[in-house]
C-alpha cells in the first residue's frame, strides 16, 4: 500500500525557512554626514563647521547646585555629562575668507579635532583662509591653528584681542598658574607659536572693525580678552559669541549661572546679559560654539530669561 504524505502550505514555509541561509541584518553605519551647515547672511556666505563634540560634566562645571543642574537638563531630556558641540564659523565676504575659531585640534582627544576635515568637505581648503579670528585662547578654540608644529592655515593672519594674547601667551603667567591650569597656557602657546614666528599674529584692542562687514565686540569675562564678532551684510546680522554660553538648557533660563572656566564670573555673566539683550532686541542671529551644532538661532527676551529659536533648516538655491 502506497503512503501519500500531505504537505501543507504552512509546512512548506517552515521547511523553506529552515533550509534557507540566515540573512544578517545590515550593520550599523556608525557615522554622520560631514559636519557643516551653510546659510546666506545678506551677500555673505556663512558656514558652520563642526569640530566634533565633547562630554562635559555640567553638573560640576556650572556654578549652581549640581542637583539643580541635573533637574534643568532633564527637563530638556538631557543629562550630565552633556555631549557638547564645538563649532567654528567660516565667513566668505566675497573679498575675504574669514574663519572664526578653529576647534581643538589634538588638544582635547579623539572626539574633537575634525574642523579641518569638515572645512575641506564643505568645499574650501585651509590655504584659502585669509584671516582667523579668535574669540579667546582656550584650547578648544585655538587648538586647530597648528598641526605638528606647523600653521594649519599658512596664509592666514590671526587676530585676537590683546588682553587675551598678553595673558595666555605669557610665560610668567604660566609659571605662576596652578598646575591644573597650566595646560591652558601651554595649549595657547603651542597653537599660536607658528603665527608668532611668521609675524602673522596681529592682536587688536577691544571693539574695532576687523574687515568690512566684521567687527569685534568686547565681551570680556570668560577670559580677559574674550571677544564676540558681529558679522553684517545688507542689514542682516550674526553675532558669533564664542563662550558666552555653554549649556542652553540651563543658561537661557538662568543667564546668571556661570561656569568654572570663567576667569571673571561676574563680568562674564554681565557680558552674556548685555549681548543677549541686544541680540534679542534687534533680531540678529547668534552663532554659539557650544550650543548643539550648528549653534545658529535667534533669541527672544522672556523677563530676565531668554528663549532660544533655532535657525530654520536652509537648502541653498
Amino acid at each position: 500500500m502506497k503512503l501519500i504524505s500531505k504537505f501543507t502550505p504552512l509546512a512548506a514555509a517552515i521547511a523553506f525557512a529552515i533550509a534557507a541561509p540566515a540573512m544578517a541584518a545590515a550593520p550599523l553605519a556608525g557615522t554622520n554626514a560631514p559636519g557643516f551647515f551653510r546659510i546666506m547672511l545678506g551677500d555673505f556666505e556663512v558656514t558652520a563647521i563642526s569640530d566634533g563634540t565633547v562630554d562635559l560634566p555640567m553638573n560640576k562645571l556650572l556654578q549652581q547646585a549640581p542637583a539643580k543642574t541635573d533637574q534643568e537638563l532633564a527637563r530638556s531630556y538631557l543629562a550630565s555629562p552633556l555631549e557638547t558641540s564645538v563649532t567654528g564659523y567660516l565667513v566668505n565676504t566675497g573679498a575675504k575668507l574669514v574663519l572664526i575659531d578653529t576647534g581643538a585640534g589634538n588638544l582635547f582627544g579623539p572626539t574633537l579635532g575634525k574642523l579641518l576635515a569638515n572645512l575641506k568637505a564643505s568645499g574650501y581648503q585651509p590655504e584659502q583662509v585669509d584671516e582667523v579670528l579668535i574669540t579667546h585662547m582656550h584650547p578648544d578654540h585655538v587648538g586647530g591653528l597648528a598641526a605638528n608644529g606647523q600653521a594649519a592655515f599658512p596664509n592666514a593672519i590671526v587676530r585676537a584681542d590683546k588682553h587675551d594674547a598678553d595673558f595666555w601667551l605669557s610665560q610668567a603667567n604660566m609659571d605662576k598658574a596652578p598646575a591644573e591650569n597650566k595646560g591652558f597656557f601651554q595649549g595657547a602657546t603651542a597653537s599660536l607659536s607658528p603665527y608668532v614666528a611668521n609675524q602673522h599674529l596681529q592682536p587688536f584692542n577691544g571693539a574695532v572693525e576687523i574687515t568690512p562687514g566684521i567687527r569685534a565686540v568686547a565681551s570680556y569675562g570668560h577670559t580677559p580678552g574674550h571677544i564676540s564678532y558681529m558679522v553684517e551684510s545688507k542689514g542682516k546680522k550674526l553675532l558669533v559669541v564664542g563662550d558666552l554660553i555653554h549649556a542652553g538648557a540651563v543658561q537661557f533660563e538662568h543667564p546668571e549661572v556661570t561656569i568654572g572656566f570663567d576667569t571673571d564670573p561676574k563680568t562674564a555673566a554681565y557680558a552674556r546679559k548685555q549681548a543677549f539683550t541686544a541680540v534679542a532686541k534687534e533680531g540678529a542671529l547668534i552663532g554659539a560654539a557650544h550650543l548643539p551644532f550648528p549653534g545658529l538661532g535667534h533669541l527672544r527676551s522672556a523677563g530676565q530669561a531668554y528663549q532660544w529659536v533655532p535657525a530654520n533648516y536652509t537648502q541653498l538655491r
